[in-house]
């Protein structure tokens, strides 16, 4: 164990039994969260209005978080304005590392009277600065909203897929990125699962294929995490049900990802939600960023996420984002 995995599995161990440690950690939406050299780092949907632009923020000890950035800003890429359009919104981040580069995804919103947007940048650490590829890598229209990406490496092939799309329309499509992770190889055609609506996350346990998303109306009580799995990385895949629901104080939980703990089967879950919300909904304010553990069973299921209102304790293993 080497000395930053160590000091923070020692600072999340005090933090979990701190009560003035509460989750959710943060403000935001659809966080990516990945463990890079022992410290948890979250990509958020979280910008001032007006002003597009992406931070992260990364903890040692999950009491004080670095914010890091802007990491991309909107106001520097000139192809985002070329559309016309005269407001454009940054959302939901994923990142990726490929030979010691990180590769920062992010969607291009809204679809209107032009289409939503994906692009790519790339830098030498997760805290940026991204440099834009100079072009958008994918783009919506014909019943498709190039939104939510997620790169997921293959352990089997090695292989990079670009997973996206979702709200209008709710298709999902897949590709493999060529060796520069900034350009498609190839599409996969796939079949978009049941109640697939949005932010598809994909891992791998045991020689299963996990591929998670989010499901209904992210201001309503019925936003939801459901999955499916498969023998493949692009299926075809074995709908299974939900597995991340509302409860009684906490509402419309979605849009996630998964990451690793130290143990031999210990995984986590970063997903949002309307915190201490009432009523169905629609709900008004800022959605919360809170990590719960996820459980795996009976091979194929994942048991239901049980929200909490502390930190949980997890030590995640070094590891970088993608693999």
């Amino acid at each position: 164990m080497n000395s930053l995995l160590a000091s923070l599995l020692v600072a999340l161990s005090s933090a979990a039994q701190d009560p003035a440690v509460p989750n959710p950690v943060m403000a935001g939406a659809d966080p990516h969260a990945a463990v890079i050299d022992g410290r948890l780092w979250i990509y958020p949907t979280n910008h001032p209005p007006g002003d597009p632009k992406f931070f992260a923020f990364s903890s040692s000890d999950m009491r004080r978080w670095d914010r890091h950035g802007p990491v991309l800003s909107f106001s520097e890429i000139p192809w985002i304005k070329e559309d016309g359009e005269p407001n454009h919104y940054a959302w939901a981040p994923a990142l990726a590392e490929r030979n010691g580069t990180y590769y920062f995804y992010f969607s291009v919103g809204p679809q209107g009277r032009t289409p939503a947007r994906i692009g790519v940048g790339s830098g030498k650490s997760p805290a940026g600065p991204f440099k834009d590829s100079g072009r958008p890598l994918l783009v919506g229209g014909n019943g498709f909203e190039a939104i939510d990406p997620m790169v997921f490496r293959d352990p089997k092939s090695g292989r990079y897929f670009l997973y996206a799309g979702g709200s209008a329309g709710a298709k999902l499509r897949i590709f493999e990125l060529d060796d520069t992770m900034m350009r498609m190889q190839r599409e996969i055609p796939v079949e978009t699962p049941p109640k697939f609506t949005e932010g598809a996350f994909v891992h791998y346990r045991k020689g299963v294929y996990y591929l998670t998303y989010s499901h209904g109306g992210w201001r309503t009580s019925g936003y939801s995490g459901h999955y499916a799995t498969s023998a493949t990385p692009v299926g075809p895949w074995r709908y299974r049900g939900s597995f991340l629901t509302s409860s009684e104080r906490h509402k419309g939980p979605g849009h996630h990802s998964v990451f690793r703990g130290p143990g031999e089967d210990e995984w986590y879950i970063a997903y949002h939600r309307w915190n201490d919300a009432q009523g169905d909904g629609p709900y008004q304010g800022s959605r919360q960023i809170a990590i719960d553990r996820l459980v795996h069973e009976h091979g194929t299921w994942l048991r239901s996420v049980q929200m909490t209102d502390s930190v949980p304790v997890f030590a995640p293993t070094p590891s970088t984002p993608g693999k």
